[in-house]
């Protein structure tokens, strides 16, 4: 089966969304601080990636996993987003995950290299 089958709301705090999104305060904050960030193409195809997850995502990890959250992912023929470095190199990214609050069903969505690995 896939396609996200319960019901989900989108956790609207401008730092989740923004840290995805290239030229924003918080990404630059993760370059100073991490060295790089994954970051969407621009709001647009955030956008695109979430409805296209939420109709097609798999479900990634075990269904007992003992963490306190889902994970939804999909793989996209064209890149959604890139991994910036400090040195304003990029790294094209082709996966497209939604994580899950288990407890209240709000969510996020990131650009990634792969599904997240499991234990």
């Amino acid at each position: 089966m896939s396609g996200i089958k319960r019901n989900i709301i989108p956790d609207f705090r401008p730092s989740l969304i923004d840290r995805h999104l290239p030229g924003t305060t918080q990404v630059q904050r993760l370059l100073r601080r991490e060295g790089r960030a994954h970051v969407f193409n621009d709001r647009e195809t955030l956008e695109r990636a979430t409805k296209a997850i939420i109709e097609s995502g798999e479900r990634t990890g075990a269904e007992d996993e003992d963490d306190d959250y889902e994970r939804y992912g999909l793989y996209f023929s064209e890149a959604i987003g890139y991994i910036i470095r400090a040195d304003s190199s990029r790294t094209p990214l082709y996966y497209g995950e939604i994580k899950i609050v288990k407890a209240t069903g709000e969510y996020h969505v990131i650009p990634r290299t792969s599904p997240r690995r499991t234990s």
